[in-house]
């Protein structure tokens, strides 16, 4: 196979309210805490055991960003597809170089799916298909390079 895939598919639980930030360039970035978790049950003691991990999220699509702005809350279970990006800088206190493991979501490759939240009203809104349900919002990046 001469290509390669990078792709990164979650079902999680926000951990944290969205996090939204300007950019320099002045769009908007949304930035996610999720949780995904696996259960299982202990042989020796029969006990039920779990484990979370904790995903780092980046939504750079403008349009997905308004939607997580104003319908995702701490707690809502979310379907996510992205691209896993590590980021390298220097920590200006020590000098030393610090690295961060993140799932992105920028341009076409990418998907965003409300399946639940504590909040009724979302539940109800995405039902009658006003929030993106099978396709994610599509960004506008790629508007110059439209030849027609």
């Amino acid at each position: 196979m001469a290509g390669s895939l990078n792709k990164v598919l979650l079902i999680g639980r926000l951990g944290a309210d969205p996090d939204i930030k300007q950019m320099v360039n002045g769009k908007s970035v949304a930035r996610l805490s999720l949780a995904t978790s696996n259960t299982w049950k202990d042989k020796n003691s029969g006990e039920k055991k779990e484990k979370t991990e904790w995903h780092r999220v980046v939504i750079f699509n403008e349009g997905l960003v308004n939607v997580v702005q104003q319908y995702v809350k701490k707690g809502a279970q979310v379907y996510i597809e992205g691209q896993l990006t590590t980021r390298k800088w220097k920590d200006e206190k020590t000098g030393t170089d610090k690295y961060s493991t993140e799932i992105v979501l920028q341009g076409f490759n990418s998907s965003f799916k409300i399946l639940s939240s504590k909040n009724s009203q979302v539940d109800n809104i995405q039902e009658k298909s006003s929030l993106p349900n099978d396709e994610s919002i599509p960004s506008n990046d790629l508007d110059d390079e439209i030849p027609f």
